[in-house]
């Protein structure tokens, strides 16, 4: 009876945390052969190809091993070996600005169905968007959202806790991640929310009696923000300083709380806050194939309405549409996804319509939040801002729809959307650039207890054989089909590999971080110029990712300055795909790969649609 009664409890969203596996150590032999076949499209000759496979073969018998070894025992004493490294590594002691080259961004989706652009709908849809996300967050607090699993498999959900009430804090040498979040059978969970409007911030509680505001009375709250603000000066735009270079961010945020100790009860209440709401001036919408003006506008638009290092900024539009801008450092975009996904499938189920009570409890008004400056402060954020300004000014976005077809089309010729995504791009990168492209797309290990990602480098030996057959006049299609299926089922293998945690990316990075902790010099392999060529040490001149088969989008800066952002998502009918560069590098051009990308796509569903597969 027990056994039966358990069966039919609803799944609790962390119930499957303590029974997954720990995150496995790949083989050094494998892991080093993977990395071997990985740089050999960049290796410009035989000579420095063998140069490159000496230097392997010595480290895998010399340094390597021990190495390996150390790595192994750190494995046994860790459920996940590379979790702290991976955070302080990829984000907390990066030093760059986040807000532009860490964060993601993205529009929206509601757009496609119930809320087109309207002027004088924003504050309204505001309101439900909010008390929708507001659900999400207690199905989470409450552990009602069901967990995630790939088959039967249980996914972690330990980034779902890093949603809500979560902030990046900066460091003079390395940043602090803080979560404030606490599930129901854990405590009191902060429940306010931070508005940023015309460079002022308010605050109010989004629960009255422990029940959480009707989308009346977050109206009400997002109007009084509105009509204090309209009309006066803007604020002092304190959210500015979350967009500079990170160590001077957190000179000045030392002295921000050293002037008066409000100011650092003010950073707490943001710190602290469920999430930030942006009431954004800028009209961004374009139309349903072109969302490039709103991918733009998320990820580099007003730095004194977002507050860069929060987890989670909503966007309001004035023209009644919607974006987000996200730090990148407490969770990666899948948890977002998630969130306006379900956002989105709500809004659609209830045609963007409040069908309750419209009666507005006696709620006390939202609380502005005025810091204690000086002048020193106030030329930090007029510099943070002139910093911010240059350098999104050099970021060039587009993000469109391919629509011709979609994932249905190409399953039904049985081949993987995702992969043929991935091999349009590098054969749009190869004709534009006439050389294969190192790429990154991101392989999800939520198999493993608190894994995040791995590498997976599409540029394989078998891709570019495949591209030179598509671009050598003399090839016929059979030839080039045959490349192609080839090209198609590397990819798939690696990419089920990287899932499984046997990829070699995090491998290496692990062996080189031992080697740093344990004061050796560096191993040569990283020192080898075929290591950097070919993506190794953060490289990568395409960043990509899929960012799942739902409406939701996103956008991140490129990896290098010659490099490209790829984030695409993938529905039955269209392929939407949002491309990043800098202007300042005269050789990339984020319109011209998209174009080349829109032929690929064509050239490849011609071989796929005239062959016998």
């Amino acid at each position: 009876m027990a056994n039966n009664l358990s069966q039919s409890l609803p799944e609790r969203t962390f119930q499957y945390q303590s029974s997954l596996p720990s995150l496995p150590v790949p083989t050094l032999e494998i892991s080093l052969a993977k990395y071997l076949d990985a740089v050999r499209p960049f290796a410009e000759s035989q000579a420095e190809y063998k140069t490159t496979s000496d230097i392997v073969k010595k480290f895998q018998t010399g340094v390597g091993k021990e190495l390996h070894q150390k790595l192994l025992q750190r494995a046994k004493a860790k459920r996940n070996w590379l979790e702290e490294w991976w955070l302080d590594a990829a984000y907390l002691e990066v030093r760059i600005p986040s807000q532009l080259n860490v964060n993601f961004g993205g529009p929206a989706p509601y757009l496609e169905h119930s809320w087109p652009p309207a002027e004088g709908t924003h504050l309204q849809r505001a309101s439900i968007g909010t008390w929708h996300t507001l659900q999400y967050w207690d199905l989470i607090r409450t552990e009602r959202l069901p967990p995630q699993k790939a088959g039967k498999k249980a996914l972690d959900m330990d980034q779902f806790r890093m949603l809500f009430c979560t902030c990046k804090v900066p460091g003079v040498k390395k940043d602090t991640i803080l979560s404030y979040f606490k599930t129901e059978s854990e405590g009191q969970c902060p429940s306010h929310i931070t508005v940023m409007c015309r460079g002022r911030i308010f605050t109010f509680d989004a629960l009255c009696d422990g029940k959480i505001l009707t989308p009346p009375e977050l109206l009400r709250q997002l109007s009084y923000v509105q009509n204090v603000c309209e009309g006066e000066p803007e604020g002092d735009g304190v959210g500015a300083l979350t967009s500079e270079e990170r160590t001077q961010w957190a000179k000045a945020r030392e002295h921000l709380i050293n002037i008066d100790p409000h100011n650092k009860t003010i950073l707490e209440i943001i710190q602290s806050s469920l999430f930030i709401i942006s009431l954004d001036e800028a009209k961004p919408y374009s139309s349903p194939e072109n969302y490039t003006n709103m991918a733009l506008e998320s990820l580099t638009g007003n730095p004194t309405i977002r507050w860069g290092d929060k987890s989670y900024n909503s966007i309001v539009f004035s023209d009644g549409t919607f974006g987000s801008n996200c730090d990148h450092a407490p969770y990666d975009a899948m948890v977002l996804v998630s969130l306006c996904w379900y956002v989105d499938q709500q809004i659609k189920a209830t045609e963007g319509k409040w069908k309750g009570s419209d009666v507005v409890r006696s709620i006390p008004h939202p609380e502005e939040l005025v810091f204690t400056l000086d002048e020193k402060v106030r030329s930090d954020i007029h510099l943070a801002k002139q910093h911010y300004l240059e350098a999104t000014q050099d970021l060039q976005v587009v993000c469109y729809a391919f629509t011709s077809f979609g994932k249905s089309a190409v399953k039904e010729r049985k081949l993987h959307p995702d992969t043929f995504v991935q091999l349009a791009m590098q054969l749009a990168y190869f004709k534009l650039h006439k050389r294969p492209g190192c790429c990154y797309e991101t392989a999800m290990t939520r198999k493993f207890y608190h894994a995040r990602t791995e590498t997976m480098r599409p540029c394989t030996v078998e891709a570019v054989k495949w591209c030179n057959a598509m671009l050598d006049p003399n090839c016929d299609a059979s030839h080039r089909r045959k490349a192609m299926l080839s090209a198609f089922m590397k990819h798939d293998k690696l990419m089920s590999e990287a899932q499984e945690g046997q990829g070699f990316d995090r491998h290496l990075l692990g062996l080189y971080l031992i080697a740093k902790e344990e004061g050796l010099p560096t191993p040569e392999l990283f020192l080898d110029p075929l290591y950097a060529k070919s993506g190794g040490g953060g490289n990568f001149v395409l960043s990509s990712s899929l960012v799942g088969y739902t409406t939701v989008l996103g956008v991140v800066a490129p990896m290098v300055p010659y490099g490209y952002g790829f984030f695409y998502r993938i529905r039955d009918d269209r392929v939407v795909i949002s491309i990043s560069a800098w202007k300042s590098c005269h050789q990339t051009d984020a319109a011209a790969l998209f174009n080349n990308f829109s032929s690929s796509m064509h050239e490849m569903f011609h071989l796929a649609t005239t062959s016998q597969l």
